[in-house]
């Protein structure tokens, strides 16, 4: 089977068209002990042989194929789960885990398509006996011995390309039913340095965009593995990968998924401040921006990665006026975007208006005085204040979407539910109320300015849509009070006097 073959969305072994060992209709637990105790004798009798014959491989080799049969035997296994915490304790996990390290690749291969087998159930019944054998796994040191395997196998190899797609598969497999092991794995073993050095080849395949997927399974919810992710360069090596796509589309539907994964690793990645500092050194503010500019299906993808980049980061606002982004981004704002078929969707549409929202209300947090201020607060002046006018469009549209909701909620006849002020602000999150806070707070920044002009248009376009400025201020006192400590009480401190100050100019 080639790589290719192998990426296809992993099946647990379908028992209906097959017969158990020994002719059984029913795999109980009986036939299962005699499964395992089977394979663990061929694996004895394999190991006796090549110990007493190390230099005659034609001592051993027919041990090796009873072995390698017993183990494709041992696939019967998957089909009842519920027998895991029986076998288990008999040397199922040790067993295997062995196995993994054996000098024959295509036996260490045998074991990880088996492994991917047997831990791979969405069947919410199996979940007691799949998570029983993946604990036993880690036990028996599995996530080791996989990741130390995919240094030795050569992809060149379609046997073995297949292989490391199957350790990927039982590595994924076992972080869905332990989730905690994402930080261990990659704590204990070296998945990220293999990973990042997996992006880095030019040519898409299969396996490459397996890697992509693992990656961001491991980065998504670890502060602790998107640190170290940052102390390896991988910020650079994340960069290097996305950059083969500055210029040009994805070719096929998977590629165009991989290319996804990539920005979302980058994303996540991005979390830890210093790997903000890490992007904006390695040149990361400038390639969004060519990408930005050359209109491409990762387009989109550049905004989003620029706004995590900014959000709080001072240095990467600097650095995005510096090198021209100002242009790029109030196009994508006055929504000059690039159109084609993944991007006709309205919702595509709105999430790429609310990310440009959110990089441009980073923008004015992270610059506020000096030229580069004079240069943001520029653009809307520019062409009789257009971008005023947009900003007031976006602030009664959100505005409406929120009350709709609101009164949508509040006229069903919901006696029994008791709604209490937590959850009514968050319904109106649901309904659009941040994006709304951030165009309010631009909004607060423009007037704050103190230019006549601005806000001569301001008080124009409230009168026309019949409101005040108390409006605003009423929009931006909620966002206020519901300033979070996520980033520490300093910042919040920080982010609420700065809120204080626009409230009391407006």
């Amino acid at each position: 089977m080639d790589a290719a073959a192998a990426a296809q969305k992993r099946k647990r072994p379908e028992q209906d068209d097959e017969q158990p060992a020994d002719g059984l209709d029913v795999l109980d637990l009986r036939a299962a002990k005699r499964l395992l105790l089977g394979f663990e004798r061929r694996l004895r009798d394999n190991l006796e042989a090549r110990m007493k014959h190390p230099d005659d491989p034609s001592r051993f080799a027919d041990s090796e194929l009873a072995l390698h049969a017993e183990t494709d035997r041992l696939r019967l296994l998957a089909g009842a789960p519920e027998l895991f915490p029986d076998l288990v304790p008999l040397g199922l996990a040790s067993s295997l885990s062995s196995l993994l390290t054996h000098d024959n690749a295509d036996l260490a291969a045998a074991a990880a398509s088996l492994l991917a087998d047997l831990t791979d159930s969405d069947d919410p019944s199996d979940l007691a006996g799949v998570q029983s054998l993946a604990d036993a796994l880690v036990d028996a040191n599995a996530l080791d011995l996989l990741v130390h395997n995919l240094s030795r196998l050569s992809e060149t190899d379609p046997d073995e390309a297949e292989a490391v797609h199957h350790s990927l598969a039982v590595l994924e497999n076992l972080i869905d039913l332990r989730p905690h092991l994402a930080d261990l794995v990659c704590d204990r073993t070296k998945i990220l340095r293999w990973l990042l050095a997996r992006l880095k080849a030019r040519d898409f395949e299969a396996n490459k965009q397996y890697a992509s997927e693992i990656l961001a399974i491991l980065l998504q919810n670890s502060p602790a593995n998107q640190k170290r992710l940052g102390q390896m360069n991988g910020v650079d090596g994340l960069l290097q990968a996305v950059a083969m796509y500055k210029s040009r589309d994805p070719k096929t539907t998977d590629e165009e998924e991989m290319l996804e994964n990539l920005f979302d690793c980058l994303c996540c990645v991005l979390m830890p401040m210093e790997n903000k500092e890490r992007f904006v050194k390695a040149e990361g503010v400038e390639l969004m921006i060519i990408i930005m500019k050359q209109k491409k299906s990762a387009y989109s993808s550049a905004i989003r990665t620029l706004d995590f980049a900014m959000t709080r980061f001072p240095p990467a606002c600097e650095r995005f006026v510096d090198v021209l982004g100002l242009k790029t981004a109030f196009a994508a704002f006055m929504g000059k975007i690039p159109v084609n078929k993944k991007n006709k969707s309205e919702s595509y549409q709105e999430e790429l208006e609310e990310r440009i929202i959110s990089l441009i209300s980073s923008l004015f947090g992270g610059i506020t005085k000096g030229s580069r201020r004079n240069r943001l607060l520029g653009k809307f002046v520019e062409n009789e204040c257009e971008k005023i006018d947009r900003l007031m469009e976006l602030y009664t549209r959100y505005s409406d979407r929120v009350k709709a909701e609101m009164e949508r909620f509040e006229s069903l006849d919901l006696e029994d539910l008791e709604m209490d002020d937590d959850e009514r602000y968050n319904r109106k999150l649901e309904a659009g109320l941040y994006t709304l806070q951030l165009v309010a707070l631009i909004l607060g920044h423009v007037w704050h300015s103190g230019n006549s002009l601005m806000r001569t248009r301001i008080e124009l376009l409230l009168r026309q849509n019949k409101l005040t400025k108390d409006d605003v201020k009423d929009i931006l006192q909620e966002y206020h009070d519901n300033i979070g400590d996520l980033d520490g009480p300093e910042e919040k401190e920080r982010a609420q006097g700065r809120t204080k100050e626009i409230i009391a100019a407006l």
